[in-house]
């Protein structure tokens, strides 16, 4: 009986939770996935010169090139910024306050795409970088909260259903936003006119959803006596280099790490790029990308749940090899696949819808199973690097090789090592001996 309530508070924590997956997979799947990248490059080669380049801040790049190195840079950045977001996250244990800021300051970006427009490439490219920025540190925060609400047996599942409300809640308003696109012209809107509001819904939905977590979340650690004006980020950075010097001390939950950073930004890269893939290489039209991106998040929100059932069965770590091979099958596929042949594309895109949520849900459940306890939010922040919509290597690859290249062909292909290269590394992480390390209890299925 004196649990039961202690139960129900972590349950209600835990739908509360599932919504900020809701509220910001509108910008993953509205803005960075779908609208922004080929609504940026046409703005990007309006700008251009004869040869097809731009030259921001004096420096040439191929206008086929700049969505890619927006995405890079913005990770670049949060290499810096987010280890110490994570830093002080756990030092003040403020994770509802810091959640509340950084979603926030990424809506308002998103919403202010809504003026770009003409050859602004430069604030399109300054915008998203601010808000990608701001979607990958709340992300930190929000993370940090999964060991907190859910027990080491319950995390695989509890991840699972995250993921698969935010598949649901991102194609929910991609739905919206293809009705809006298709019928724009008996709307008398334009198309750049019906993508500038597509954008802005999505920094309104990020906005408004982001509520029922703030208010469902607890802290679940009392807050730290204060030191004084002005030294929660000069704490933040000591912690952070207290937690650097620790990390020696698990080298398994380290192995871990960069076996997902590397085949994570392999995923992340699809995921920014397919639809510049689509318009470009394949010829495919706006609405066409719409309904594909559409697709993919309804069957990963059915693949996020298979693949929990999966992880139950099999073990997390197997039903993330399983979803990495399938993952290259698929680079493959896309590799070879004809132009202006959508039902193809369509097939290409369940395939890798059924395997989305789950390798990225998995991994974050397995990833918290290998933190010291108080130090969630300074591990997600290593984590986060190179989580969804927030990879760096990966585009840099993609933009240097259609550059030497001019071939979007060549660059698809690529991405193949980043999941052979991670899935063998995960193959020879001991999660077991990992999960014993960091001092957690190891739950029966690993």
């Amino acid at each position: 009986m004196a649990e039961a309530p202690e139960a129900h508070a972590r349950r209600r924590e835990q739908r509360g939770w599932y919504f900020y997956d809701w509220a910001n997979s509108a910008f993953s799947t509205t803005v960075a996935t779908v609208f922004l990248g080929p609504y940026l490059t046409t703005v990007t080669e309006r700008a251009a010169d004869s040869r097809h380049f731009v030259h921001p801040l004096g420096i040439p790049v191929r206008d086929g090139s700049f969505f890619p190195y927006v995405v890079s840079l913005s990770v670049f950045l949060t290499v810096f910024l987010l280890p110490v977001v994570g830093a002080i996250a756990d030092r003040t244990q403020r994770k509802k306050q810091m959640l509340a800021t950084f979603a926030y300051l990424g809506a308002v970006a998103t919403m202010a795409l809504f003026f770009l427009r003409d050859d602004r490439y430069m604030l399109g490219g300054l915008l998203f970088i601010v808000a990608n920025i701001a979607f990958g540190a709340s992300a930190v925060v929000y993370n940090a909260f999964l060991p907190e609400i859910a027990e080491p047996d319950e995390r695989d599942g509890v991840s699972a259903r995250g993921w698969a409300m935010g598949y649901l809640g991102g194609g929910l308003l991609l739905a919206l936003n293809l009705m809006l696109f298709t019928a724009h012209a008996s709307l008398g809107v334009g198309s750049g006119d019906a993508v500038r509001i597509c954008l802005l819904s999505a920094g309104l939905w990020w906005a408004l959803w982001t509520v029922i977590p703030l208010r469902n979340l607890r802290r679940h650690r009392p807050e730290p006596r204060s030191e004084g004006d002005g030294s929660v980020v000069a704490a933040g950075f000591r912690q952070l280099g207290q937690t650097f010097r620790a990390a020696r001390g698990y080298p398994l939950t380290l192995a871990f790490l960069l076996a997902y950073l590397i085949y994570n930004d392999g995923i992340q890269t699809v995921i920014n790029l397919a639809a510049v893939y689509g318009d470009k290489e394949l010829g495919l039209s706006t609405s066409t990308l719409i309904m594909v991106i559409l697709v993919v998040q309804f069957v990963a929100f059915l693949g996020s749940l298979l693949f929990g059932r999966l992880a139950q069965t099999y073990g997390a770590r197997n039903a993330v090899l399983l979803s990495l091979v399938l993952w290259t099958v698929a680079v493959a596929l896309a590799f070879i696949l004809p132009a202006r042949r959508p039902l193809l594309f369509f097939a290409l895109a369940v395939l890798i819808g059924t395997v989305l949520g789950g390798s990225q849900a998995l991994s974050r459940s397995m990833f918290s199973q290998l933190i010291p306890a108080g130090q969630e939010a300074e591990y997600f922040s290593l984590y986060e690097i190179s989580e969804r919509g927030t990879s760096w290597l990966g585009p840099l690859v993609f933009g240097l090789i259609y550059q030497v290249t001019g071939s979007y062909r060549s660059a698809i292909l690529s991405l193949v090592v980043f999941f052979v290269a991670g899935g063998l590394l995960l193959a020879r992480v001991n999660l077991r001996r990992a999960i014993e390390g960091a001092g957690n209890r190891v739950p029966e299925r690993v």
